[in-house]
């Protein structure tokens, strides 16, 4: 694997490991994590697994799940 960056194609990251982790009831269309060797994490939507990846730090993954627990993302509902 080349190098990894932001926005690259999914596809180049592989398909295996991938996971569903916020996955509803909303026909299969969700947001997919890979964690990567480095402990960065990319981010690909579902219904399109070749377009591109988000990634993102664990510090980042980790600032982010805490705020959403803790309700910082609630504004994101309403």
């Amino acid at each position: 694997m080349g190098r990894i960056y932001n926005g690259m194609p999914a596809k180049h990251l592989g398909t295996e490991g991938w996971h569903k982790p916020w996955s509803g009831g909303n026909g299969g269309s969700c947001v997919e994590a890979l964690k990567l060797a480095d402990g960065r994490v990319a981010l690909r939507q579902s219904a399109d697994p070749d377009g591109p990846a988000l990634i993102y730090t664990p510090h980042a993954i980790e600032k982010f799940i805490q705020g959403a627990k803790d309700g910082e993302a609630d504004f994101l509902l309403a």
